[in-house]
């Protein structure tokens, strides 16, 4: 059986035992009134205790149209830094995974710094920085990321002789504490709307400003969007609301790992915003989904239990599941209201994110140092074991008669549960460490069907930890972390982005297992040798 369901340029596809299902579901939605009332901004679809939180937050699903205000103001940002040819964006979240999805697709140069490795940073203060602006984006303005990459990009502008205000942009909502102190430093200011959520804000200033100083035609991404608008009023032959039907509808029958493939969709980095959003947006109360971006259709073996649901991004489905395809601007309105409605199916807020105030919480009191002006203390306490270039910390029950690294590998893999899955998170960089990303389908082909997704520190921090903590139980979570062989100190504030690294990791470790989750941290001696023996470990 197959439902396809296209508008213009766009289509989702429902496969096999997921369609009767999927019928199901839309045939409620549909009698609820929800396509109009969701485009018409009823902030009381997903009940009464988000109401509240809602209210402000539906903002997204006009910008289409609302955002072609901004136009004007983002084309006279691009001619004030058109001398500038390296654009650095410091962000967090879904907004900074939307910057750099749009500029990847437009073929243009953004480097993102969403996380806080000291390599990572390094490299971007050491490439051109006399062609950089920088980009630093935070609705709340509270933002710690941004704040301290701002306090490190001022300080080498300044020791490099170039005004900071000649070389900063500031997003944020009107009236937060970031706007305050660009006002005072001369930076210049883009308002963001304060009704457009962080992860719903692809199509709004914090998306939109960055590929736009890149070069990006961002005015062409909206007349795609809006192109599917008209679409997602409809109560029927609407692509978003079946594409969020059928994510509602398995993940509340159980089938929520949603195990993403891209089939040739032509749009770099789209399988990881999909990600993100599908993560953040659901996964809470026990409940969601859980998505894992995979390489390819034969990396993801099937297995009992039918907890899988495919989706193939482009082209058509391997298999039992869902294939969307279409240009980005539409699919990033697709899936914004498509995830909105599966929220809703499933039963939660699609804006609240308690696991990662938490997360944030605790990486900010271990910041706190002794006294004031004292650099904070982080105990890791004692490994239960030492392989070589490798710290395993856990549990020690967990790791009870473990010799090496790879029977303690072997312990975790057996700790995940049946319907369970695994995630990796690297707090390391994501260029010099790369091979950490060899190690996903290492872990799957031993896990032998269990998904295993894998993501990058404060990047996963902020979105898909929010599924790892409150989602669906029976995750388990493999935390990498490094020694650095550099620092790079925080101008204002007692501490290094060394310090600051391990404090998000410990902080999403110590929110983990107050939830009840299984977290083990691998630390690494040597980074690159740490990575080498984990391949080894994990081998034939």
């Amino acid at each position: 059986m197959t439902l396809r369901v296209t508008a213009g340029r766009t289509s989702v596809t429902v496969q096999d035992d997921a369609v009767a299902h999927t019928d199901e579901a839309l045939g409620r939605l549909t009698y609820d009134g929800v396509p109009a009332a969701l485009m018409a901004k009823n902030a009381s679809l997903w009940g009464p205790d988000a109401t509240g939180r809602a209210a402000g937050r539906l903002g997204w699903v006009d910008a289409p149209e609302t955002s072609r205000r901004l136009l004007p103001e983002l084309t006279e940002a691009a001619d004030r830094f058109a001398d500038l040819d390296h654009v650095v964006l410091a962000g967090t979240g879904g907004s900074a995974r939307a910057a750099e999805l749009i500029a990847g697709a437009g073929g243009a140069d953004l480097t993102v710094l969403d996380g806080t490795d000291p390599h990572e940073v390094r490299r971007a203060l050491d490439d051109r920085l006399d062609r950089t602006v920088l980009v630093v984006s935070s609705k709340s303005g509270r933002t710690l990321e941004a704040d301290v990459l701002r306090r490190i990009f001022e300080h080498a502008f300044q020791a490099a002789g170039a005004d900071p205000a000649d070389r900063i942009v500031v997003v944020t909502d009107p009236g937060s504490p970031l706007e305050a102190t660009a006002k005072e430093t001369g930076y210049r200011v883009v308002l963001s709307d304060p009704e457009v959520n962080g992860r719903f804000a692809a199509l709004s200033a914090s998306g939109l400003l960055p590929a736009a100083l890149c070069g990006v035609d961002v005015e062409r991404l909206l007349d795609e969007a809006a192109a599917i608008v008209p679409a997602l009023r409809l109560p029927y032959d609407n692509p978003g609301l079946t594409l969020g039907a059928a994510l509602g509808a398995a993940a509340s029958r159980g089938r929520d790992k949603l195990v993403i493939t891209d089939g040739g969709s032509g749009i770099p980095g789209l399988a990881g915003w999909v990600e993100q959003l599908v993560a953040a947006a659901t996964g809470k109360d026990g409940k969601g989904i859980v998505p894992v971006v995979v390489e390819g259709p034969a990396t993801q073996r099937a297995r009992p239990g039918g907890d899988l649901l495919s989706l193939t991004l482009g082209g058509r489905s391997a298999g039992a599941g869902l294939a969307v395809a279409g240009p980005l601007g539409a699919q990033i309105a697709l899936w914004q209201f498509a995830v909105a409605v599966a929220a809703r199916v499933v039963g939660v807020d699609p804006f609240d994110e308690p696991a990662l105030r938490e997360s944030r919480a605790a990486a900010a009191s271990l910041l706190r140092g002794s006294e004031d002006g004292a650099a904070p203390t982080l105990i890791a306490g004692e490994p239960a074991l030492v392989d070589g270039d490798v710290e395993v910390h856990g549990a020690a029950e967990l790791f009870h008669g473990v010799k090496d690294l790879r029977g303690a590998l072997d312990a975790v893999i057996r700790a995940v549960p049946d319907r369970g899955h695994l995630a990796v998170v690297a707090h390391l960089d994501r260029v010099g460490d790369a091979a950490a990303e060899r190690l996903r389908p290492l872990l799957a082909r031993r896990l032998r069907g269990a998904p295993v997704g894998f993501g990058w520190g404060a990047r996963s921090l902020h979105s898909t930890g929010q599924a790892h903590k409150d989602g669906p139980p029976g995750g388990v979570v493999l935390q990498l972390t490094g020694a650095a062989r550099e620092d790079v100190p925080v101008p204002g504030r007692p501490y290094g982005l060394t310090a600051l690294q391990l404090a998000q990791a410990f902080g999403d470790l110590r929110t983990l297992r107050s939830r009840g989750r299984t977290a083990v941290r691998l630390h690494l001696r040597n980074r690159a040798a740490g990575l080498a023996q984990l391949e080894s470990a994990l081998g034939d």
